[in-house]
């Protein structure tokens, strides 16, 4: 099989975008087709750690998230009435200088690697799906869904958790799974002393918050759900405050402030891994498109820009492609598998606890710290 020389990205987020910049500084002709006509970011924040940064500032773009952002030293742990139980800090394993966690918001991530893929001169085609799909093991032959057709040496599938990438290849059985917890984010004003993240425990959920600018923040909240429904954004706000009544403090006063329903962000949890390789021929998976986590780590982005750094350094080597992605499958698979696992275990065991019912054998302090260290080691 010979060298990779032209790719096309499948997938306009954070993966997709990532992976073409990085393809265009290896000498590699990238493309990216992106179903959605308007190339918009729907959502709140996102929590970039540093091993998330490291990746990043091999491409330049990590310092663009710190000025946009909000650099964090670690996470206060806090009761449901605020007090603060102890504080976790987090280590720095990308630049000097650099803060441990880095907070922004979901569009001004997108507009740094909008500007990035314009900068680095990869084609862009909105509104475009692809439609059918023939690989002849040394190139991929693509129609797509605008009825133009092309010839790439690899597909790279950056098309989210609902891949229909994944499903042409590995069939629609494999798909994302409900966990029983569902994720709830509203934007804040940020107080101005709030200098840490932090994390509240309550009876029945947990809440977070993340400084995301200056001026910004937004809360979370983990909840137990019955089912995996995608909620109607009529009442999201007051089934967000309802699930909030348990906290006092700080939380209890943000609480009132969570009074419009298009400014809910709520997501049912849901996890999927595709085993063993991620490709098939000419065509192969990143992000959540081969391994959706929760957000119980703060890493599925992170892992995704993992994924885009190291296959575009490993292209471009030159090397066959077999070997290519023997390595490339070797150095992320046990990252992917250790982040949604031990994800789910968290979970289940938020779930127990919630319940009454906790496990005799649940240690997520320990589990969270080891997985945190993992993360940290070059990938």
């Amino acid at each position: 099989m010979a060298g990779i020389g032209r790719v096309l990205v499948v997938g306009g987020g954070i993966g997709g975008m990532t992976a073409a910049v990085a393809l265009a500084r290896q000498g590699i002709e990238a493309e990216i087709v992106e179903v959605r006509a308007d190339w918009t970011v729907y959502g709140v924040g996102i929590i970039q750690p540093s091993n998330a940064l490291r990746a990043l500032d091999s491409l330049g773009l990590a310092r663009a998230c710190l000025e946009a952002g909000a650099g964090l030293p670690g996470w206060r742990i806090c009761a449901a009435d605020g007090s603060v139980l102890a504080e976790v800090p987090n280590r720095n394993v990308a630049a000097e200088g650099f803060p441990p966690i880095n907070g922004i918001s979901r569009s001004a991530l997108h507009r740094i690697l909008v500007d990035a893929v314009r900068a680095a001169g990869v084609r862009v085609r909105l509104g475009v799906a692809v439609e059918a799909l023939a690989d002849n093991g040394e190139q991929a032959h693509v129609v797509f869904s605008d009825g133009s057709a092309d010839r790439y040496d690899l597909v790279v599938g950056a098309d989210g958790a609902y891949s229909p990438l994944r499903a042409r290849l590995f069939g629609e059985d494999l798909a994302p799974r409900f966990t029983g917890e569902g994720v709830w984010r509203y934007n804040l004003p940020r107080p101005v002393d709030m200098d840490w993240g932090a994390l509240f425990y309550g009876r029945t959920s947990k809440a977070g918050l993340v400084p995301m600018s200056a001026g910004a923040m937004y809360m979370l909240l983990v909840t137990p759900e019955a089912d995996g429904r995608r909620l109607p954004r009529q009442d999201l706000a007051a089934r967000m405050r309802e699930r909030l009544a348990e906290y006092d403090g700080l939380i209890a006063a943000l609480r009132e402030q969570i009074v419009e329903d298009d400014a809910v962000v709520y997501r049912p949890m849901e996890s999927v891994l595709v085993p063993g390789s991620w490709r098939r021929g000419r065509v192969c998976l990143i992000g959540d498109a081969a391994h959706c986590t929760t957000p119980h780590l703060a890493q599925g982005a992170a892992l995704a820009i993992e994924d885009a750094v190291l296959l575009a350094e490993l292209l471009g080597r030159q090397a066959p492609v077999d070997q290519v992605f023997d390595e490339f499958m070797r150095r992320r698979l046990p990252r992917a598998e250790l982040v949604v696992s031990a994800s789910l275990q968290l979970g289940a065991w938020e779930l127990l606890e919630w319940a009454g019912t906790p496990a005799p054998d649940a240690n997520a302090a320990a589990l969270l710290h080891q997985a945190t260290e993992a993360m940290m080691a070059p990938c």
